[in-house]
């Protein structure tokens, strides 16, 4: 499928850096992800620097990621009071990065996500519920391009309602 906007994974250069500091000043902990959750509720949860879901095995580590800092820092905008870190997983070493779009990372129908709306001064012009549909990639064509239907909206950010965890960005086209 091909969708209309492309997801963003975290870039490279954000990864690195988080591979040795994360965004909250901590150092790398990475470990091995086991079906068991231990020690961490991690195989099957979404890694963004590859935008899929971790697997048995692999070294992981659960950072702390600031995307509209390190956006705002690349533009030059002063989100001022938006700027937010919160938690994600990322390999803890290289990894593949997504080849192409083929279609939106950890689209399950039936969970929640907001649709966050910012300008390019990195401040939020708005946002919405959104609940992924059947067909997920359509759904969120449609709620990404309703976002940038305004023409103030810079880059949109799509998260876990649950948690609140950044799923992944989407930049005005």
């Amino acid at each position: 499928m091909t969708t209309a906007f492309t997801p963003l994974p975290i870039p490279p250069a954000a990864l690195n850096e988080l591979r040795d500091s994360d965004d909250s000043g901590r150092a790398l902990r990475p470990y091995a992800a086991r079906e068991d959750g231990v020690p961490l509720p991690c195989v099957g949860s979404p890694l963004r620097c590859c935008l899929r879901a971790i697997e048995v095995g692999e070294r992981v580590a659960l950072v702390s990621y600031a995307p509209l800092r390190r956006w705002a820092a690349e533009t030059g905008a002063d989100p001022g009071a938006y700027d937010e870190a919160g938690p994600v997983f990322i390999h803890a070493d290289n990894c593949e990065r997504p080849a192409g779009s083929s279609g939106y990372p950890f689209a399950r129908a039936g969970a929640l996500r907001t649709i966050r709306r910012y300008n390019a001064r990195g401040h939020i012009v708005g946002g919405r519920l959104f609940e992924i549909p059947a067909d997920a990639d359509a759904g969120f064509d449609e709620a990404v391009a309703e976002a940038f239907d305004e023409p103030d909206v810079a880059l949109v950010h799509v998260r876990a309602l649950e948690y609140g965890c950044f799923q992944f960005e989407v930049r005005r086209p």
